[in-house]
C-alpha cells in the first residue's frame, strides 16, 4: 500500500471559498512538480499556477510542499489550496489521476500515519472522534485522547505485564538457579495491582462512551400530561405534535440537544396507560422499553395529580403549574407554556448530564473496542494468578500484554485495522 501515492479532497464537497486537497505518498513531489513545473520551498506557503499535462491553467492556488517523516502521515506529503468551485477541483483531480495517483480509500491518510509509527490506534481514533465531536465536553475529550494520554495509560500497562512476564520466564527458564523468592512476590504484587488497576478503569459507568455517543433521556407519563409540549420547549422547536386529544402521539420521537457541554437526545413517548387500541398499545409498549433503556428518565404527572406508581426511577415533574394546582412532594413544578420552572429544569437536566460524563484522574474508556479487550485481560490475569503452574501462568500473562497491546496496536492489529478506520471520512 505504501508504494503508491494517495490524494483526496480534506475540506469536505460543500461549496466553499477554499478547498483543500492532501496528496501522500512517494510521489508527492512528483505530482506537484507536474503541476507547478518546479517545487516551491519546503514548508512555506506559496501561490502557484497549476497546470495539467497540456499546459492548460487550472487554478491559482497556495502550495505546501512537506517532505516526510515529518508530516501526518510520516510520507511526503503537498496540501493544494484551491478556489472551493466543483470545476477547479474535479480540473484538479484529473491531473492527478492523469500523473498515476489515485484517490484514497476512507481514512487511509491516518492508517498510514499509524502504520508509520506517527501515531497509535488510540490517538486515531481520537481523530476521528475530534471530527465528529458536537460540543465542547466532547472536543476536550477527543484532544485529550489524541494527545495520547489514553494511549499512555495502556502502554503503562502493557508494560508493567511485559516486566511481570520477564520474572515469570526467569522462573520458568531457571528453575535450579535458586533466584530469590523476592522475584515471585514481586511478580504477584504487579500483577495485582495492575488488575486492580484494570477493574477500577473498567468500574467508571461508561462515562467515556456516554460522552462520545451521547446520553437518552426518555419523557414519559400519562396521555396529555404535557410531554411533547415539553419536548419542544427544552428543544426550542415544533419537535412532536402537540393536541389537547389525548393518545396523539402513538410512536417514540426523538430530537438531539446539548445539556451542560453533552449530548442528549431527548425521546418523547405514547402516553402510558391501558388501552384497546392495538397502534396505541405498541406505542405504550416502545415507551416502557425506551424508558428502561435511558439513562434518565422525566417522570411527568399533571399538577394536582397524585404522583405515577409505577416504581420508575427519575426526575418527578409537575406539569401544567400555570394551571394552578400542587405538585406530589419532591416533584419540580414548571409550565412549558408560561415559561414557569423551566430555567431550573434546564439547569437540572445539565446537571445530570455533567454527572453521568464527568470523569477525574485517568481518561475514561471511550470506545466499546477498548473495554473488550480490557475484560479479556482482566481475565487472563485473573487466570495467571490462580495459575498452579509457572508455565500456564506464562501464557496467560502473554494473552493478557496481547489483549492489551491491541488497543494501541502494538500488538496483533491486522484483524481490526478495517474495522476502525473504515469509518473515517475520505480525506482524513
Amino acid at each position: 500500500m505504501l508504494a503508491d501515492t494517495i490524494f483526496a479532497l480534506a475540506s469536505g464537497s460543500i461549496r466553499a471559498a477554499i478547498a483543500v486537497m492532501r496528496i501522500s505518498g512517494p510521489g508527492a513531489g512528483a505530482a506537484v512538480i507536474a503541476l507547478c513545473r518546479r517545487l516551491p520551498p519546503e514548508r512555506h506557503a506559496s501561490v502557484r499556477r497549476l497546470r495539467d499535462a497540456a499546459g492548460t491553467v487550472l487554478d491559482q492556488a497556495v502550495v505546501l510542499w512537506m517532505p516526510g517523516p515529518s508530516t501526518y502521515t510520516g510520507e511526503d506529503s503537498v496540501e493544494l489550496h484551491l478556489h472551493g468551485g466543483r470545476a477547479v477541483i474535479e480540473a484538479v483531480a484529473g491531473a492527478l489521476l492523469a500523473a498515476g495517483l489515485r484517490p484514497a480509500e476512507p481514512g487511509e491518510f491516518t492508517r498510514r500515519a499509524f502504520l508509520n509509527g506517527r501515531m497509535d490506534l488510540v490517538e486515531a481514533e481520537a481523530v476521528h472522534d475530534l471530527i465528529a465531536a458536537e460540543t465542547e465536553a466532547q472536543r476536550r475529550q477527543a484532544f485529550r485522547q489524541m494527545e495520547g494520554a489514553l494511549g499512555a495509560f495502556y502502554d503503562d500497562w502493557a508494560n508493567r505485564v511485559r516486566e511481570v512476564l520477564g520474572y515469570q520466564e526467569a522462573l520458568i527458564d531457571f528453575p535450579d538457579e535458586d533466584l530469590p523468592p523476592q522475584v515471585e512476590a514481586r511478580l504477584l504484587v504487579t500483577l495485582a495491582a495492575v488488575r486492580a488497576e484494570i477493574a477500577a478503569h473498567l468500574n467508571d459507568g461508561g462515562r467515556g462512551e456516554k460522552l462520545r455517543e451521547g446520553l437518552f433521556f426518555a419523557i414519559t407519563g400519562a396521555p396529555n400530561v404535557g410531554k411533547s409540549t415539553l419536548i419542544n420547549a427544552l428543544a426550542e422547536r415544533d419537535v412532536a405534535i402537540v393536541s389537547a386529544i389525548p393518545g396523539t402521539t402513538r410512536d417514540v420521537l426523538e430530537t438531539r440537544v446539548v445539556l451542560g457541554g453533552v449530548p442528549v437526545t431527548l425521546v418523547d413517548t405514547a402516553g402510558l396507560r391501558e388501552t384497546d387500541d392495538p397502534i396505541e398499545a405498541e406505542g405504550v409498549r416502545r415507551a416502557r422499553a425506551r424508558a428502561e433503556d435511558a439513562d434518565l428518565v422525566l417522570r411527568l404527572v399533571q399538577a394536582g395529580d397524585p404522583a405515577p406508581d409505577d416504581g420508575v426511577p427519575g426526575l418527578l415533574i409537575a406539569t401544567k403549574a400555570d394551571l394552578g394546582g400542587p405538585g406530589p412532594e419532591g416533584a419540580l413544578r414548571i409550565s412549558a407554556v408560561s415559561g414557569e420552572g423551566m430555567d431550573v429544569l434546564r439547569s437540572r437536566l445539565a446537571d445530570a448530564a455533567r454527572a453521568m460524563t464527568e470523569t477525574a484522574g485517568p481518561p475514561p474508556l471511550t470506545h466499546a473496542r477498548h473495554r473488550a479487550a480490557l475484560l479479556e485481560a482482566s481475565a487472563h490475569l485473573a487466570a495467571a494468578e490462580a495459575a498452579a503452574l509457572p508455565e500456564l501462568r506464562g501464557e496467560d500473562l502473554r494473552l493478557a500484554m496481547r489483549a492489551i497491546g491491541r488497543i494501541t496496536g502494538h500488538v496483533g492489529v491486522e484483524d481490526i485495522l478495517d474495522t476502525i478506520f473504515s469509518s473515517f471520512c475520505i480525506g482524513k
